[in-house]
């Protein structure tokens, strides 16, 4: 598969929204609080990357049937970088999204189960 590279005018500033990780700098009294915070900053990186990961895919096949769309493929472009930089800073704060994350140690049992967190 040939990949395409093409120039586009798009302004690649990526503003992402997302939170910087918290440290544990905190009295006992605030830790809870920190926590939770930390748990959701957790939960909204993983939509944020959720949501660019589907606009991805809706993107690549409109551009499947539309490929001499510029506005798209830039839009794309400027998804896929802005994602890959997103699950880059979520798998070195909370471990790796996938099997295929590169990691000196095998972290997939550190976490607890999804049935251990009460999601279920």
């Amino acid at each position: 598969m040939e990949e395409i590279t093409r120039n586009c005018n798009c302004n690649n500033n990526n503003n992402m929204n997302v939170m910087p990780y918290m440290n544990n700098n905190s009295d006992n009294n605030e830790m809870d609080i920190n926590m939770d915070m930390k748990c959701n900053i957790r939960e909204e990186m993983l939509h944020q990357i959720m949501a660019y990961d589907f606009a991805i895919n809706e993107l690549a096949l409109y551009l499947d049937t539309h490929n001499e769309d510029e506005k798209a493929l830039c839009l794309h472009n400027r998804y896929c970088k802005i994602c890959k930089d997103l699950k880059d800073k979520y798998q070195k704060v909370y471990g790796p999204l996938t099997i295929e994350y590169p990691c000196n140690k095998w972290r997939w049992i550190e976490e607890p189960w999804p049935w251990e967190r009460g999601n279920f």
